[in-house]
């Protein structure tokens, strides 16, 4: 639920919970006056009921019975209030993802369940308290008949609306152009969130139902660490809901036999819908690619704004550990580039000044390799000058004139 519509919750949650106090206090009250009339019964002669009627014989023990069932009505009603009221909140999540005609159908189909059961009620009245429950139960099974039927002929309602014009049976299952599916690996990456908040990722974006099952299926785990991954793939979609234009489960068409893996289903599903598939996993890249299924791969994006760094440039790294070769010791950007920095293995814990020699380009990521700015040793033995900038490694070096 979104933080701006906290203080609405809060309100409909207070007067459901009152209204479900009420209705348990009076119900409560109704079973007193049930099993005080039954106790006081001629023709209860069993010793039970000889004993309550004895005991209810006065005016004022009846009140505390009657008050002790009117108690028990509202505490039974507050336990139920809570799940009661999560219930309702989901009902109604589920409504906002409804298409207008299956909202249209819907409320068509409770409507005629009121009705016919309203006319039951006046056409065959039943007295007492069972006659209300009855009538409830009734309402309740027609209610979801008309419910079942009118939204079997949802896509025929638009005829019967006042201005309707007639549409083709396909129109609602036409995908928009260039939509995003987004995968499961960047949900839970959440990157993506921040991507689509800058604009740089236009148009809808789409989440299939399989990836939103597999999501669940992750935050349900027994495993704690998944289990996290996975609450926090479900809170970075609910963030993004309110903020972006985002569509779930609403072209997937897919057939509910098919047990290909999430990504085989992600691939079919791109071609079919012509959209583009938004992920950072590699494998999930080439095979798409080999299917001519265009990926925007949000690692990719990362490289390619990191900040360039040229040979000769000095920056300013600490030193947390050893590299693979002797002597070297190995830094890290902000944005997780690796330094390697030569000389400084025994230079580990210090913030020092370091100079580019190199950089390498590799699959994942760059890689950067550096000196010591005025600290290495074997320089000084052969006296190079440190004013100047330095080059590649395979590059000449120039020498002071003395």
């Amino acid at each position: 639920m979104a933080p701006e519509n906290n203080g609405g919750l809060k309100v409909w949650r207070l007067l459901f919970v009152s209204a479900l106090l009420i209705f348990g206090a009076i119900l409560g009250y109704q079973a007193g006056l049930l099993i005080v009339a039954s106790v006081n019964s001629p023709s209860s002669t069993n010793s039970f009921a000889s004993a309550s009627r004895d005991i209810l014989s006065n005016s004022s023990q009846r009140a505390t019975a009657f008050c002790a069932f009117t108690l028990l009505g509202i505490l039974v009603a507050r336990l139920l209030s809570t799940p009661a009221f999560g219930k309702l909140v989901q009902a109604g999540d589920r409504l906002k993802e409804m298409q207008p005609n299956e909202k249209v159908a819907a409320f068509a189909g409770v409507l005629v369940g009121l009705l016919l059961t309203l006319m039951l009620s006046y056409c065959f009245p039943i007295r007492g308290i069972w006659g209300i429950w009855l009538t409830i139960v009734i309402g309740i099974v027609l209610v979801y008949l008309g419910v079942v039927s009118t939204w079997s002929m949802k896509d025929d309602m638009r005829f019967f609306l006042p201005g309707a014009s007639p549409m083709p049976s396909d129109a609602q299952e036409t995908p928009p152009d260039q939509c995003k599916i987004l995968d499961t690996n960047v949900i839970i990456d959440g990157r993506v969130a921040d991507i689509c908040r800058t604009g740089f990722i236009e148009g809808p974006i789409y989440v299939p139902g399989f990836v939103l099952d597999e999501l669940q299926h992750i935050a349900d785990s027994a495993d704690s660490l998944k289990r996290a991954r996975g609450r926090r793939g479900l809170d970075i979609l609910n963030a993004m809901r309110t903020e972006q234009k985002m569509m779930i489960r609403t072209y997937d068409s897919t057939d509910p036999n098919d047990r290909d893996e999430v990504d085989a289903k992600l691939v079919k599903l791109a071609k079919k819908l012509s959209g583009k598939i938004v992920t950072n996993d590699y494998n999930l890249n080439k095979v798409a690619e080999l299917q001519g299924v265009p990926v925007l791969n949000i690692n990719e994006l990362a490289n390619a704004v990191k900040p360039v760094v040229l040979p000769g440039e000095e920056m300013v790294v600490t030193i947390i550990k050893d590299g693979k070769e002797p002597d070297q010791g190995v830094a890290y950007l902000d944005d997780g580039t690796m330094i390697v920095v030569e000389g400084g293995r025994r230079r580990i814990g210090e913030t020092l000044t370091v100079v580019t020699s190199s950089v390498l380009q590799t699959v994942a990521g760059k890689m950067i390799f550096a000196r010591i700015r005025d600290g290495g040793e074997d320089e000084e033995e052969e006296g190079y000058d440190r004013s100047l900038r330095a080059y590649p490694r395979s590059g000449p070096r120039r020498k002071i004139q003395h």
